[in-house]
């Protein structure tokens, strides 16, 4: 096997191996509160005030917003100039999901568990999402020496005490269920001999409850959420989009208009409650960022729900995973799981030095390695210059043979190109990786519009401004299910009135009003990586 690194990074890495006995015997202090702070607002993206601008129209005038998202909340409806027959529509039912993600499947499930009719709408396949790409594993408080009321303190203390605490109250109260319901669903997590389920720490955690299926724990999650949808036969209507939410005249959500990705079609559903479930928003790559996201993670959900009048919140607020892929150039972007980090990985820099603790909440050390690499501590690349994460360290400190048996996935995408992980150390540099805002909901899964439910990395105000590594799989689950089960019971006592998509034209007619002109049509739906 001929290692792709340079001479220089070969210099570099026999520094790290120099200190690496040293850094396992003394591991780097927790930075204070105020070091913190003093870090987040000098280098975190979130911080950098030229990429934001201020919302001028709809529910959230005046706050501010990424220049990418506001450019697309302020943009064309895609059915401008179209004339939509709302009197015969192509699909009828009574809970309508839009996304096949976890959040999407989860809610379905529990919808259909309730008796309602309901119908899947995706923009590419069943399980073509961000839940697909989560590695690391799921939080819950199931554990003798843990709580849900540490599982608290420690999600709000992650967000910055900015979170929604209704919401994190029902994360962590519903989260041992969850894992639980998944378990018995068929979720293959890591158990000991006598069958109890494996945990470990992640970044801000004070306790060992993250539970994993090796390092694919959200491909297993999503095999099994899928299999469950397919069984049950759920009808899923792949590679169609929801391009606008449809009204009745009394202002409660009643379907959506779709469309067709491949032939352009456009549909009309009509149902008595809808769910929002289509995730993030990586492929924006705010402030030129790669990202960790799966291709169709766009902000769709957002700017659907702001056109139909419902609230954001946080929606200037992005988690940038502090590891993701600097080299090699092919899978640049893509994310190294916290567990890594977990199980003893250190950041060390061009002189092998670990100039920060492994386990700083998200954030932090996103914004750690973003000063080290600006200080000129960094290893240089031909994309750009990250820094070491030295994974050889799990094997020294677990016994040879822990990090092929717990992250075989990582494992396999870096010895493709020839990095064997378990000896070298790996180049990594944040990676756009999570929609910490989004639509404002209720604890029963509401937005502002009524039957309009929301559940996954489309609601914001879950994880305050910041989330702790395993608690996004636990969000698409029980506020999947939540949202399943109270659009299941909802639609049970809704009377539907005249379909309108009357919103539509008022919210142009606003923007037109405030002066905005623009050849731009939202929601973006795919990414354009085309040659400009």
């Amino acid at each position: 096997m001929s290692l792709p690194y340079t001479e220089e990074m070969l210099e570099s890495i026999k520094k790290v191996e120099a200190t690496r006995a040293e850094r396992m015997a003394n591991e780097p202090r927790r930075m204070t509160a105020d070091e913190k702070d003093a870090l987040l607002e000098q280098y975190h993206p979130d911080y950098n005030k030229e990429s934001f601008e201020e919302i001028i129209v709809g529910p959230n005038k005046g706050q501010m917003a990424p220049k990418e998202l506001n450019a697309l909340l302020q943009a064309n409806s895609r059915i401008k100039g179209m004339d939509i027959d709302l009197e015969h529509p192509d699909y009828d039912c009574e809970v309508l999901v839009i996304g096949g993600g976890g959040a999407g499947s989860s809610a379905a499930i529990e919808a259909n568990e309730a008796g309602a009719d309901v119908m899947i709408v995706t923009k590419l396949r069943i399980g073509d999402a961000n839940t697909m790409m989560a590695e690391g594993g799921i939080q819950a408080a199931d554990k003798e020496n843990d709580s849900p009321q540490q599982h608290y303190l420690d999600v709000m203390g992650g967000g910055h005490f900015k979170n929604v605490p209704e919401l994190v109250k029902k994360l962590v109260t519903e989260g041992p269920a969850a894992v639980n319901w998944l378990d018995h669903l068929g979720v293959l997590f890591d158990k000991d001999e006598n069958g109890v389920m494996v945990t470990t720490h992640g970044g801000g955690t004070s306790r060992k409850r993250m539970h994993a299926a090796a390092d694919y724990s959200g491909a297993e999650i999503m095999r099994v959420l899928r299999d469950e949808v397919i069984n049950r036969g759920i009808p899923v209507i792949e590679f169609t989009v929801a391009i606008e939410i449809i009204k009745d005249e009394e202002g409660k959500a009643a379907g959506a208009v779709l469309m067709n990705l491949e032939t352009k079609e456009i549909m009309v559903a009509r149902a008595k409650t809808v769910i929002i479930a289509t995730g993030g928003a990586g492929r924006m790559h705010y402030q030129g960022f790669p990202t960790s996201n799966h291709y169709g993670a766009t902000a769709d959900g957002l700017v659907l729900a702001y056109r139909a009048g419902a609230e954001l919140l946080y929606q200037d607020t992005l988690q940038y995973h502090p590891t993701g892929v600097a080299f090699p150039a092919q899978i640049y972007g893509a994310l190294v799981t916290e567990k890594v980090r977990s199980m003893g990985a250190m950041f060390c820099n061009k002189d092998g030095e670990a100039f920060m603790h492994p386990l700083e909440t998200r954030d932090v050390a996103a914004s750690g390695v973003i000063r080290e690499v600006a200080r000129g501590n960094g290893i240089h690349t031909p994309l750009r210059d990250g820094i070491w994460l030295d994974t050889p360290m799990i094997d020294a400190i677990h016994g040879e043979g822990t990090l092929e048996k717990r992250l075989p996935g990582m494992l396999r995408m870096y010895l493709r190109y020839d990095i064997d992980m378990r000896k070298v150390p790996i180049v990594i540099y944040p990676t756009l990786h999570y929609q910490n805002g989004g639509i404002k909901i209720t604890p029963d899964g509401m937005s502002g519009v009524e039957n309009l439910y929301v559940a996954g990395e489309a609601v914001g105000g879950i994880h305050g401004r910041n989330r702790l590594m395993g608690n996004s799989l636990l969000d698409i689950i029980v506020f999947g299910r939540n949202a399943g089960q109270q659009a299941g019971k909802k639609c049970k006592e809704v009377t539907l009135g005249k379909l309108t998509l009357a919103h539509v034209d008022a919210y142009a007619k606003e923007c037109a009003d405030a002066g905005i002109v623009t050849d731009l049509v939202s929601p973006q739906l795919l990414p354009d990586y085309r040659r400009k």
